[in-house]
């Protein structure tokens, strides 16, 4: 494995995270970071892992470091769980979260004033 297989790995996991999470500038690392909890830990550290290797890459004397195996079963990993990710189901979730959050707030609103009115006594 090569310094370049390595890249390419990045980038393939950059264009994976603009297509699934939106994610759309910066680096792997700069993506991975603000991604934050949206990927599952686990998730999170492989492609730390990728990240770092890609830092590494860019040095002869480090680059001998890298666990080029573990860097590939990583990659592998983060790539199936960005695939499996629906970005219209996450869309649905995000604008159904904030109908619901609306649709109570509307409903608490809803009870206070009755209460206001009752205890006024207009009701």
């Amino acid at each position: 494995m090569q310094t370049d297989d390595i890249s390419h790995m990045a980038q393939e996991l950059c264009t994976l995270f603009d297509e699934k999470l939106s994610l759309r500038r910066g680096t792997l690392q700069t993506r991975l970071n603000r991604a934050g909890r949206r990927l599952p830990a686990r998730i999170r550290a492989q492609a730390q892992l990728v990240a770092e290797a890609e830092t590494l890459a860019d040095h002869p004397k480090l680059a001998l470091r890298i666990d080029h195996v573990r860097v590939a079963r990583a990659h592998a990993e983060v790539r199936a769980h960005l695939h499996s990710i629906d970005p219209a189901d996450r869309r649905r979730g995000a604008i159904l979260g904030l109908l619901g959050g609306l649709a109570f707030n509307l409903l608490l609103l809803a009870g206070l004033t009755l209460a206001f009115l009752r205890w006024r006594g207009f009701v």
